[in-house]
C-alpha cells in the first residue's frame, strides 16, 4: 500500500528542494527525477528563499505585480520553465508589462523532500505575506500604487487570507494592501476544495521518509473543511460589500486542462473557478500551467491579455482621478462619495422616488421613478416628493 502512496508522491514532488542560494540567485534546476534525502542538507531555515524577490524594477512603474507560488512550490522554480534559468515574469513579462514593477513571493509550504517540515499554518503565511509585502512596497514609497496579484495553488488561499488580513487591520500601515489591491489571477486555485481531501489521508508513514508531514496544510484544502470554507465566504462578503459600495476588483481564474500521470487533475474546474468571474483554461497539467518558456505559448498570451487589460484600466482610472482627485480617491478606496461630491454627479430628476449617482463604470442598476438612466455603479440619494404650487 505504502509503495502506491510513495509512487504517487514522487510523481507530484519530482523536483529537489532548491540548493543554498545567494542573494538574488536563481534555484539550480535539476532534472525530473526522484528527489533523494541528502546527509549534507544545511539548515532549511537558511536555505529556503522565503520573502519577496524583485524580478524587474520599474521606477515609474503604474503598478506592482506580485506572483505567490504553492503547496511545495518556491518563489522562483515555480514560474520557470524546464530548460530555463530564469522564471518568465523575469525573461518575458516585462517586454509586454512595460509599467509594471514585477516582484515574487516566497514561502515555506513544502511537504516533503526537507529534514524538517515547515510548522507554518495558512494563516501564518498570509500574516508574513501581508506584512512583508507592506514594507517592501513601503521602502519604493509605492504604498498607494495599484497592486496585482498572480497566484498558484495553495498560493491563491494565502493571497486571499492575506487580504482579508489587510482589511480593517488595525495596523493602519497594513491596510494599504488591500485598498491598492486591484485585480487577482488564481491559477489552479481550489476554492472548494481538492484532490488533496483524498491525498491527505495517506498515513504519515509513506510520507514522512524524508521529513514529517505539515498536516495543517493538508488539512486546509479538504472539501469540506472548516477553515477553507471560511476564507471563501469571508472572501466572497468582502467581493459583494466591494461592488455595493461601486469599487471593482477584477478576478480571473485559471483552470488545468491536462492531467497529471497516475493522478488526474490536480484542482477541478469546477473547484478552480468562481461564478461570475472570468474563467479561463490551460493546456497543460497542474505543475506545468505556471511555466511559460516564450511569448507564443498560448497560455503566457492569455494570461497577459488579462494583465494589459487590468493594466490599461489602472492608467486611465488614474487619468481620470487627476481631473477630479477627489472621486478618483474615492472611487479607489471603494468608499461613498459624499453629499457635496455627489452633487456634482447627479443629473436632474423631476419627481419623486430615487435617483441614481454615476461616477464610474459598470453595471447599472433600475432607476426607481421617472428620468433618464444610465450605465454606472451607483449610489443612491433619496428625494422627497415634490412640493406642489400654490
Amino acid at each position: 500500500m505504502h509503495i502506491i502512496h510513495n509512487g504517487i508522491i514522487n510523481a507530484i514532488f519530482r523536483r529537489n528542494k532548491p540548493r543554498q542560494a545567494k542573494s538574488g540567485d536563481h534555484p539550480q534546476l535539476h532534472p525530473e527525477t526522484d528527489a533523494q534525502p541528502s546527509c549534507e542538507s544545511s539548515s532549511p531555515a537558511s536555505s529556503f528563499p522565503d520573502g519577496i524577490k524583485e524580478l524587474n524594477d520599474c521606477p515609474n512603474a503604474t503598478v506592482d505585480v506580485c506572483f505567490v507560488h504553492g503547496l511545495s512550490g518556491n518563489r522562483d522554480s515555480t514560474w520557470t520553465p524546464r530548460g530555463e534559468s530564469a522564471p518568465w515574469p523575469e525573461t518575458l513579462l516585462p517586454s509586454r508589462l512595460s509599467k509594471a514593477r514585477i516582484i515574487t513571493y516566497g514561502y515555506d509550504a513544502y511537504i516533503t523532500q526537507s529534514p524538517v517540515a515547515s510548522s507554518n499554518r495558512l494563516i501564518d503565511h498570509a500574516i508574513n505575506l501581508l506584512a512583508d509585502l507592506t514594507t517592501n512596497r513601503a521602502q519604493y514609497q509605492a504604498e498607494s500604487r495599484p497592486l496585482i496579484f498572480v497566484a498558484h495553488s495553495l498560493g491563491g488561499l494565502v493571497c486571499k487570507e492575506a487580504i482579508l488580513l489587510s482589511r480593517n487591520n488595525p495596523e493602519t500601515h497594513l491596510q494599504s494592501v488591500f485598498k491598492s489591491l486591484r485585480g487577482i489571477i488564481f491559477m489552479g486555485t481550489p476554492h472548494r476544495g481538492s484532490w488533496m481531501a483524498d491525498w491527505a489521508k495517506i498515513p504519515a508513514s509513506a510520507l514522512g521518509l524524508v521529513k514529517p508531514t505539515n498536516t495543517s496544510l493538508l488539512k486546509i484544502l479538504e472539501t469540506d473543511d472548516q477553515l477553507l470554507e471560511s476564507i471563501q465566504v469571508r472572501f466572497w462578503a468582502m467581493m459583494r460589500e466591494l461592488r455595493e459600495g461601486g469599487r471593482r476588483l477584477e478576478v480571473t481564474c485559471f483552470f488545468e486542462e491536462l492531467p497529471l500521470p497516475t493522478i488526474g487533475k490536480v484542482v477541478s474546474k469546477e473547484s478552480a473557478t468562481l461564478e461570475g468571474y472570468n474563467a479561463v483554461s490551460i493546456h497543460a497539467n497542474h505543475r506545468e500551467m505556471v511555466k511559460f518558456g516564450s511569448t507564443e505559448d498560448n497560455g503566457f498570451r492569455r494570461l497577459v491579455g488579462e494583465l494589459l487589460r487590468w493594466e490599461s484600466q489602472i492608467r486611465t482610472n488614474s487619468e481620470s482621478a487627476a481631473l477630479d482627485p477627489t472621486v478618483g480617491n474615492a472611487e479607489e478606496a471603494g468608499q461613498p462619495l459624499e453629499e457635496d461630491e455627489v452633487s456634482k454627479h447627479a443629473f436632474r430628476h423631476y419627481g419623486s422616488g430615487s435617483v441614481n449617482v454615476n461616477y464610474g463604470s459598470g453595471p447599472q442598476n433600475n432607476n426607481i421613478g421617472t428620468g433618464n438612466q444610465f450605465n454606472s455603479p451607483v449610489h443612491t440619494v433619496h428625494l422627497p416628493p415634490p412640493q406642489q404650487p400654490r
